[in-house]
């Protein structure tokens, strides 16, 4: 997810301080992705860097708002229009995780599959009843969101039926005895055949 987008997209609304943007972030998303306000401020520090916000004056209450600049508005713009690449995205660790559960001796990759196909069938039955739990228009992003996440996981799941499925057809190659092709082991036994 991409704060500093996300900050922009929210400053073209108008401007706002680091409080008021990050509740309109949560709003927008559900809360699906809290956001600390820690985070906030660091990433408006780095837009300012850039040139892509400007500070206003403090208002009455002390808050220091943001607007965003022309080029910052040119840097959104590109944002929607730019597809965003699975390269962009975060490591798949679950893929990870059972490829090396596959290749390290004394795991049990069934229980491995089985835990987390648990787990993300648990995951799955409360996005459905998020989903389920509003049908305000105002909503709509929110259940968006939960849409993505939900569709996330089916596929997690189908994904988890077909290492199944391979691991049933899999057949590991065995193991070769220690130092069975090890011109050493040869030379031995002809030393000792000619005895």
């Amino acid at each position: 997810m991409s704060i500093r987008h996300g900050l922009l997209a929210l400053l073209e609304r108008g401007q706002m301080y680091g409080y008021q943007l990050r509740a309109a972030f949560e709003e927008s998303t559900g809360a699906t992705w809290p956001l600390n306000i820690g985070q906030v401020y660091t990433t408006l520090a780095r837009l300012e860097r850039d040139g892509l916000v400007r500070p206003l004056p403090e208002n009455e209450g002390g808050q220091r708002p943001y607007e965003i600049t022309d080029a910052g508005r040119a840097d959104l713009t590109l944002w929607f229009a730019t597809p965003i690449s699975r390269t962009d995205r975060p490591r798949d660790e679950l893929a990870i995780k059972l490829a090396l559960a596959l290749t390290t001796p004394g795991v049990d990759v069934r229980a491995v599959v089985q835990t987390q196909r648990s787990a993300t069938m648990r995951a799955l039955q409360e996005l459905t009843r998020l989903k389920y739990a509003s049908d305000k228009p105002e909503d709509l992003p929110w259940r968006l969101v939960l849409d993505a996440m939900v569709f996330q996981a089916e596929a997690e799941i189908r994904w988890l039926d077909h290492c199944e499925t391979s691991l049933v057809r899999h057949r590991p190659t065995p193991p070769r005895p220690t130092g069975q092709d090890q011109p050493e082991a040869v030379d031995r036994t002809d030393h000792q055949a000619r005895r």
